[in-house]
């Protein structure tokens, strides 16, 4: 049985898809203005004065932003309502946006990409905790999974999208759109997410109770190492296409493309795999994103075999909900901030991938190694995995 209190979050919504939609709106923005970044390199480092491998401090920055956001507002927000804190994150992250599209040079870009990044990890740990109590507790991952298709959705539409627009009108547009998108997302959740009033029991030192919860971290590990595979190879997916496969530099949106069919298929497939068995399902993803991974090292001397495989390492993003309902089943009362917590694990991942898959290019080895640390990644988290749960089993028996 699950751990979730429900007695605090709604039982029903007036419309129920409704409610979904305005939560996955929200990280559908969140997605596209993290992604689209990487597809408007040139284009603001020219504005800015930089050179293009510097606009990776703004990436870092925002990266930045998530993890430290994460804690710090699920700890400081433990007794607002969930429906008034998700309004006034997005609010928070519409402004940090549109002050990015506004930034007078590159270091005050920069210092507002981390301001944008704070809302992230609360902002989907809160949304799918909301998610998953309005639905029988068999079908909480499919909830989380819905909301989380708008992060999905993102990387397939809203991050080539943003790209394009960025491209022809200007970088600033790029953002200016997500703040909008934000703003709507706010008035929805206003309209369609029921008001429920905050737990009375709740307290930031309760929330902190996360950070001590040996299976809390033991998931969290599992999200940080495990999920790094996924942008191992994503990080590089450019180069090692278009320099180890030949494959035509015009094709990029399509990669891209590729990639986010990948990820809906993989978060649809995941979250029926938790709905089924939670605890078998992580290993099953893990060992998946470690076969495939390998053979997309072989796959990209190909451009036909190498974009099949991007499609595929795509669905690496089985994870997320399988990871997301993990942390619901073993945060006990500290489920805001352990929910949280996934996010800012997902973009450490991020950044351990890409510096792991750095390296390894940097020592000489051909493109497409990415895919062989992406699978050592996966058997690391796979590794933490067995030994939480042989921790687990022990606590039990003693």
């Amino acid at each position: 049985m699950s751990s979730i209190s429900r007695a605090d979050t709604p039982s029903v919504a007036s419309h129920p898809r409704l409610a979904e939609l305005a939560l996955a709106l929200g990280g559908f923005a969140i997605g596209t203005t993290e992604f689209v970044i990487m597809g408007l390199m040139n284009r603001i480092a020219g504005d800015l004065s930089v050179d293009p491998q510097h606009v990776g401090y703004a990436i870092s920055s925002y990266a930045l932003g998530v993890v430290v956001g994460a804690p710090l507002i699920s700890c400081l927000a433990a007794r607002v309502p969930k429906r008034t804190l998700l309004i006034a994150l997005m609010l928070v992250f519409a402004l940090g946006n549109v002050a990015s599209a506004l930034a007078p040079g590159f270091w005050s870009f920069v210092g507002l990409r981390f301001i944008a990044g704070l809302p992230h990890g609360a902002y989907f740990g809160v949304a799918a905790l909301v998610a998953a109590a309005a639905v029988p507790l068999n079908q909480r991952a499919r909830a989380v999974g819905r909301v989380m298709m708008g992060l999905t959705v993102a990387i397939l539409l809203g991050a080539p999208l943003g790209t394009w627009a960025g491209n022809e009108f200007g970088w600033p547009v790029a953002f200016a759109a997500v703040g909008g998108i934000a703003v709507t997302t706010a008035l929805m959740v206003r309209l369609f997410v029921p008001f429920v009033a905050a737990d009375p029991d709740a307290s930031p030192v309760r929330e902190l109770g996360a950070l001590v919860n040996q299976r809390v971290l033991f998931t969290l590990g599992i999200a940080s190492i495990g999920f790094g595979g996924m942008f191992a190879v994503f990080s590089y997916v450019m180069p090692t296409l278009t320099r180890q496969a030949g494959m035509a530099e015009s094709l990029g949106p399509l990669v891209l493309a590729i990639f986010g069919v990948g990820t809906i298929i993989g978060t649809l497939a995941g979250a029926r795999l938790a709905d089924w068995n939670l605890v078998r399902a992580i290993p099953i993803i893990l060992l998946w994103c470690t076969a495939i991974q390998v053979l997309f090292f072989f796959a990209a001397n190909q451009v036909g075999a190498g974009l099949l495989f991007v499609g595929l390492v795509g669905t690496s993003m089985a994870l997320g909900p399988t990871i997301q309902t993990r942390l619901m089943d073993v945060a006990g009362d500290a489920q805001t901030m352990a929910a949280s917590l996934n996010h800012a694990a997902f973009n450490m991942a991020n950044a351990l991938g890409a510096w792991l898959a750095g390296l390894v290019i940097d020592q000489g080895a051909v493109w497409s190694s990415t895919g062989l640390v992406g699978a050592a990644l996966a058997i690391g988290g796979l590794l933490i995995f067995l030994a939480g749960r042989r921790v687990e089993k022990g606590a039990v028996r003693g």
